[in-house]
């Protein structure tokens, strides 16, 4: 089963994160991206799994198949296509990732980068040998680069990655901006005393 609200329509660069692992699941599921902000999902199956269900029993749904959802989902999956959006996800979300190495370089703090088009993780580290979680910092970060006008939050099972989303149409100057922002922050004294050695 693959789960495609985050990762799907194109995000990545191809259409379905799935594609990266070499996978073809019996399940998908979608939802966001696919109404870009219109309450929509689907669920995508075998029809071996899809026979399993027919008891009998009829499906009903009050909003399944709305013609208004549907040419939105519709809308949505060509405009992705028309307007070059993977190959956008791809071309701007390897520069971010290179970006973000570079900064890394730079800033004792970042302890790695992890990326896929345009869906990133900067992982902020109090110690790059030990990978001690830098999470209160990570928080600091978040409120400092808000300040600032750059949206990030951490995630992560320790809080301390920061979770970087951006919107499909996301431009060079865009991760520019963002990169120095985070750099700026990350320069303060209070976060750069944090470091261990």
């Amino acid at each position: 089963m693959s789960d495609e609200v985050q990762v799907g329509v194109g995000r990545l660069g191809p259409w379905w994160g799935f594609e990266l692992q070499g996978v073809v699941p019996d399940i998908v599921t979608m939802g966001k991206p696919l109404g870009n902000g219109h309450p929509l999902a689907a669920v995508v199956t075998t029809r071996e799994i899809a026979d399993a269900f027919d008891t009998g029993m009829k499906y009903f749904n009050t909003f399944g198949g709305n013609p208004v959802s549907c040419a939105i989902g519709e809308a949505v999956l060509d405009i992705v296509e028309q307007d070059g959006l993977r190959e956008n996800a791809v071309s701007v979300g390897g520069y971010f990732a290179q970006s973000l190495r570079e900064l890394q370089q730079r800033q004792p703090l970042i302890g790695d980068v992890r990326a896929a088009g345009l869906y990133l993780g900067v992982e902020l580290v109090r110690n790059r040998t030990t990978k001690m979680p830098a999470t209160e910092q990570a928080f600091m970060v978040t409120e400092l680069m808000k300040e600032r006008g750059v949206i990030v939050f951490p995630n992560g099972v320790h809080d301390n990655v920061l979770k970087i989303k951006p919107p499909m149409t996301f431009r060079r100057g865009h991760v520019d901006l963002y990169v120095d922002v985070l750099d700026e922050v990350l320069s303060l004294p209070e976060l750069r005393s944090a470091v261990q050695s």
